[in-house]
């Protein structure tokens, strides 16, 4: 990764993306996505001018588009040519966008695209090697431009997406991470799609105290009872001792959105409290975090 010009003169809330076909420029839109930006692909450069109106001021001091991160390469026919002018353009205008350029080797580009089996934009028949040198060759003076290139090679979606959020949030530990903590019932069904799973069914249960059976488990004397249990207290320490350690490293990997599932036999009792106490301490360490029941009332 090369850093080539100024951060404090350019604008990293106004992006242009641009590279060589198979770089990674997809990928690299999806993580800016995520980051909040107004993403445009394969913006035609004659566009670049009148979108930047959307990031000025209006009369009123309102700015319709506060981050854009917008994608312009060789599949734009006008871009090699008007390209540096239209960049001249926005600079008069008190704009000047961040350039990101996009790289890697023959050989990995070569590959990406056998893999795709995509055709290269630049192949009119010479072969993809030859078109991919003929594109490095094109892209020379627009690379240049750039205020940071990008070298691929090494990278593979999921570490691409972590350099760009750590180069680019407003967090540098990652996106922020939206938890979402679901209690269910075993014999309702196993719940589906979630990334944690955590099983109180070794818990003493509630359904088996006269007064208790009938209550939910975010009724305060089922809390209370389960709360006077050793086992129950141990257990939710350690879940949410590994919980305060591996969040932070899905942060890192730039994951937005994480569910946790707890489950125990109904769905009313054990695994209702167990969300709970769980949704309350992530709450309390930074996350945003919702509870979900999904077989409380059954």
């Amino acid at each position: 990764m090369t850093d080539t010009g100024d951060k404090q003169e350019k604008l990293e809330r106004f992006i242009i993306i641009t590279g060589l076909s198979g770089s990674g420029m997809s990928s690299a839109t999806n993580a800016f996505e995520d980051l909040g930006y107004f993403c445009v692909d394969n913006l035609p450069v004659t566009i670049l001018s009148p979108f930047s109106r959307l990031m000025l001021p209006n009369s009123e001091g309102l700015i319709a588009i506060e981050k854009a991160a917008l994608v312009i390469d060789i599949r734009e026919r006008h871009f090699l040519s008007d390209f540096p002018a239209e960049l001249k353009k926005l600079k008069r205008r008190g704009l000047e966008p961040f350039i990101l350029f996009f790289d890697a080797s023959d050989k990995v580009l070569k590959r990406r695209f056998s893999e795709t089996r995509r055709p290269h934009p630049a192949d009119d028949g010479v072969g993809v090697l030859e078109a991919i040198r003929s594109e490095r060759e094109a892209m020379s003076a627009v690379r240049s431009l750039a205020d940071l290139t990008i070298d691929t090679s090494q990278h593979n979606v999921h570490s691409l997406r972590r350099t760009l959020v750590q180069r680019f949030g407003e967090h540098r530990e990652g996106i922020p991470l939206q938890v979402q903590v679901v209690s269910f019932g075993h014999k309702h069904g196993v719940l589906r799609d979630v990334d944690l799973m955590f099983d109180v069914r070794h818990l003493p249960n509630p359904y088996f105290e006269k007064k208790l059976k009938e209550l939910p488990g975010t009724d305060k004397k089922v809390a209370a009872f389960l709360d006077s249990q050793e086992d129950v207290r141990e257990t939710l320490r350690r879940f949410i001792e590994l919980l305060e350690y591996l969040l932070p490293l899905y942060r890192r990997e730039g994951k937005a959105y994480l569910t946790i599932g707890i489950g125990c036999t109904g769905g009313r009792h054990r695994s209702v409290m167990a969300a709970e106490r769980i949704g309350e301490r992530l709450n309390e360490a930074g996350y945003d975090t919702k509870v979900v029941h999904r077989d409380v009332a059954k």
